[in-house]
């Protein structure tokens, strides 16, 4: 009986991963190249992530360089940048796409840690879908009332634990964000 709950621990734990990783596409007025990562470019007539067309480093914490494998594709990966509405505004010298990463705006700060805290709310309600969806396989398996009630104890404990995880990873990006 305990597999059911640490198979939702499980999928609880997928949930804190896809958060944090769409934490990382929030940027703090640091240069991050995961910030590019829902970049989609038109290429030859197809949208195509930008990670498949170019390599991106980091060289100055508020510089990002798309240098691209052709290229021919410097104008579209500079539109597809553009388009992404992300606030860059990418410059094109021939060779390379360059980011100026600019400060953060108090007003964009805010706006982004409205942003984080939506996205925080999407996993807690993924967390609540996985504890309903849990709550119905200990029904269904349990085999007397009290090995429910004690399941059904553990599995809230176990929400509990991963709202806990959600709140503390939300805090420490709205530190990050709202720190100048």
């Amino acid at each position: 009986m305990d597999q059911i709950i640490d198979k939702a621990k499980t999928e609880m734990d997928k949930a804190i991963e896809v958060l944090e990783q769409r934490f990382t596409t929030v940027r703090a007025g640091r240069a991050n190249p995961s910030s590019l990562d829902g970049v989609m470019v038109e290429y030859y007539g197809n949208p195509t992530p930008l990670k498949s067309l170019a390599t991106i480093s980091v060289p100055e914490a508020r510089v990002l360089v798309v240098k691209p494998y052709d290229k021919s594709s410097l104008k579209d990966i500079e539109k597809g940048i553009i388009e992404a509405n992300l606030g860059y505004n990418p410059s094109n010298d021939g060779e390379t796409v360059r980011i100026v990463i600019p400060q953060l705006t108090e007003e964009r700060r805010v706006e982004l840690t409205k942003q984080v805290k939506k996205m925080a709310e999407d996993e807690k309600v993924i967390i609540r879908n996985i504890r309903r969806d849990t709550l119905d396989d200990i029904k269904e398996e349990a085999e007397n009332e009290d090995e429910e009630k004690r399941l059904e104890k553990a599995l809230q404990d176990v929400v509990n634990d991963y709202n806990k995880k959600i709140e503390e990873k939300l805090k420490e990006k709205e530190q990050e964000l709202l720190t100048v």
